[in-house]
């Protein structure tokens, strides 16, 4: 008959002779067919099938045990020890001196029941040491099988017990192979500093290239977080080529928070010839200071780029280090029914090769909206703003470089009225919102400021209606009044379909000095533009953006994104089409681009994954990528490839595969 004896005196005796990260305070239950307590030798002898189980369910299977006085040693046979929900050591005989237990004729394995066909990995060996103190498992001649069929064999080799959640050692080598640096090995190497600070040292050989050694460093304290990456060589051509990242966040209370950021690259093509390049046009170094309130915000920050495109200094393409902007922004409560103010004050300054600029903005605007009869809302707002500009040889809008001083004074205000009318039913709910606003500025007769500030231009959409400031910056100014119109419907059921359309327009009422012909404003009556999507909330999601030529209707740019599938199964595309002109009577080629990828679980295990960017304008790829991926419970593995065909520089576009394999232990991967 079993016995089941719980004790305190027990927990002494048996906490050594446990898994290495049982802890010695936990009560534990020993069940066994015949138990023998030595009261002279406070030693205890058991017959028959036993096992010993600890608070945390931790377990030890055996027969014929044998525990010592003090617990620093145990003997018995057809022993299982358990280190993990899926991880134990079975061997015919485990012994325990000190702080080591020795199995011999053992076989480990992480993978218990994971597979009905087999276990998926296991490890027989002449000998494991399992040392409490390193906590590390040592194995002696050791062979890995797969599903019982012999892989590998080392002399020996090494790990950390299951318990352990960070230990320093080597990790899991992966290979790329690539069309022109050849075959890549990684060799990753971990250090644990302590539980919230670690870094892994990479050294990468190349066949055809000196090799890459990269490093992550990571540390998370109670109120803030580090991160640094980086990457250095020094390349068959005597060059030395690397990059550095670094983000640290730091909380400095409940109402501040401040970031420090660093990108660099000894040069613009070694982020994308290493494969570490993410079609980041620069890398963007600085730092940033934000103080929270309950009706304010108030942020600093300063940025140092470096450039990683060919050309620059377009007018679309604002260039210079910003050093610094300060913006801050205070709402007021409402001051009559859902009347609010709003102040905001813009510091920024630009520093670049030969000139400089800074600029002092002060905002101050009040907002009041209003529903009247017929459901009818009306939005009243006012605002002005004034700018102080100081200039040294600075490039302006009329090409001429100037130094010195200029302020402009803008007041402004809006008046837009819109009209939701509704029409529910049981099976679809229909919204039909017809909008208008019409906006007055002051009319600037001189020219705006400068070339390559804040501002980018403007470019038309459904966004951009219905905005206080249609360009991307506050460098240029609308510079006169303006009226923006257009209708919105939409439709919903009680099953989560949505569809929506909108279709509107903007209408200048001042002629502008320039135009960009791309953009689709126009003297006057602008092109048109408008938003169609539809959503069921299962497998389909569908948003186009289009804009219409204002004089035959003829299309002028479309985008057009859709996901058709569920987070397993998947089609992502992607379209962009937009007509060129050099001006607004000679064609340019279109741009014509083309994205699209796909998803499939082919098995509950196995996995397909692509993404491609077709160039349809000049016929051919920019970069397609794909990978085929097997994830079990106890390992992993993928084989993935990229190519690219972009050009620049030194960089020629390069196929890249990669393979990557690692084993899972108790939900921790090596």
């Amino acid at each position: 008959m079993k016995k089941i004896i719980p004790s305190l005196l027990f927990c002494m005796m048996f906490c050594r002779a446990y898994a290495a990260s049982i802890d010695v305070d936990t009560p534990k239950t020993i069940t066994a067919e015949k138990i023998e307590y030595d009261v002279k030798s406070e030693t205890i002898k058991t017959s028959g099938e036993t096992e010993i189980v600890n608070a945390s369910g931790q377990r030890m299977t055996l027969t014929d045990s044998y525990l010592s006085k003090d617990g620093s040693s145990l003997s018995g046979d057809d022993i299982k020890l358990w280190l993990g929900n899926h991880v134990y050591i079975e061997s015919d005989n485990i012994t325990r001196e000190g702080d080591e237990t020795v199995a011999l004729k053992a076989t480990f394995t992480a993978c218990d029941n994971c597979d009905a066909y087999g276990d998926a990995w296991k490890i027989s060996t002449r000998k494991i040491v399992h040392d409490m103190e390193s906590r590390m498992l040592r194995f002696y001649n050791p062979v890995l099988w797969t599903y019982n069929i012999p892989v590998f064999w080392l002399p020996f080799f090494e790990m950390p017990d299951p318990g352990i959640k960070h230990k320093t050692g080597f990790l899991t080598p992966d290979f790329e192979s690539t069309n022109n640096m050849g075959t890549q090995i990684n060799i990753p190497f971990y250090i644990s500093i302590s539980d919230t600070h670690d870094m892994t040292i990479t050294t990468s050989y190349l066949t055809q290239e000196n090799p890459l050694f990269q490093v992550e460093h990571r540390l998370n304290m109670p109120h803030s977080e580090y991160r640094t990456s980086g990457a250095f060589t020094r390349n068959k051509e005597g060059e030395n080529r690397w990059y550095i990242f670094n983000n640290d966040v730091i909380e400095l209370g409940e109402y501040a928070r401040a970031t420090v950021f660093l990108e660099r690259a000894s040069d613009k093509t070694f982020l994308q010839k290493y494969g570490f390049y993410d079609d980041q046009p620069y890398l963007d170094s600085g730092a940033t200071l934000e103080l929270f309130g309950q009706s304010g915000y108030v942020v600093a920050d300063a940025h140092i780029f470096q450039e990683l495109r060919s050309t620059s200094g377009f007018y679309s393409a604002p260039t210079g280090n910003i050093l610094p902007n300060i913006r801050g922004i205070y709402q007021t409560a409402p001051i009559y029914k859902e009347t609010y103010a709003t102040f905001s004050a813009d510091v920024l300054g630009i520093v670049g090769s030969t000139t400089s600029s800074q600029r002092l903005s002060g905002d101050a605007r009040i907002v009041s909206p209003w529903t009247i009869w017929g459901g009818n809302r009306i939005t009243a707002s006012l605002s002005t703003r004034y700018d102080v500009y100081n200039f040294d040889n600075t490039e302006m809008i009329n090409k001429q470089t100037f130094s010195g001083l200029k302020n402009r004074f803008l007041p402004s205000g809006y008046l837009e009225w819109g009209l939701p009318l509704f029409k529910p039913t049981d099976t679809w709910t229909q919204v039909i919102e017809p909008k208008a606003r019409l906006t007055v500025m002051r009319h600037l007769d001189e020219d705006q400021f400068a070339l390559n500030n804040d501002s980018a231009g403007a470019f038309l959409s459904d966004t951009t209606l219905f905005s206080d400031n249609r360009f991307a910056g506050l460098d240029l100014w609308e510079n006169g009044t303006y009226a923006d119109y257009g209708v919105r419907w939409a439709a919903f059921n009680p099953d989560g379909q949505n569809f929506e359309l909108f279709l509107g327009q903007t209408y200048d009422f001042k002629d502008r000095e320039s135009t960009d012909p791309n953009s689709g404003f126009h003297n006057g009556a602008s092109d048109y533009v408008g938003r169609i999507e539809y959503n069921n909330m299962k497998w389909l999601d569908v948003t186009s953006r289009f804009r219409l030529s204002e004089t035959d209707l003829s299309l002028r740019h479309v985008e057009t994104t859709g996901v058709i599938g569920n987070s397993r199964n998947f089609i992502n595309i992607g379209h962009i089409w937009s007509q060129q002109f050099i001006d607004a009577y000679t064609e340019d080629d279109s741009i014509n681009e083309m994205t699209a990828g796909f998803g499939l679980q082919l098995t509950n295990r196995w996995s397909l994954r692509f993404n491609a960017i077709y160039n349809m304008t000049y016929g051919q790829f920019q970069r397609h990528t794909g990978g085929l991926f097997y994830t079990h419970p106890c390992y992993y593995l993928s084989v993935e490839y990229r190519h690219d065909n972009a050009i620049k520089d030194d960089y020629v576009g390069t196929t890249t595969f990669q393979f990557r394999f690692g084993m899972s232990i108790d939900g921790q991967r090596y």
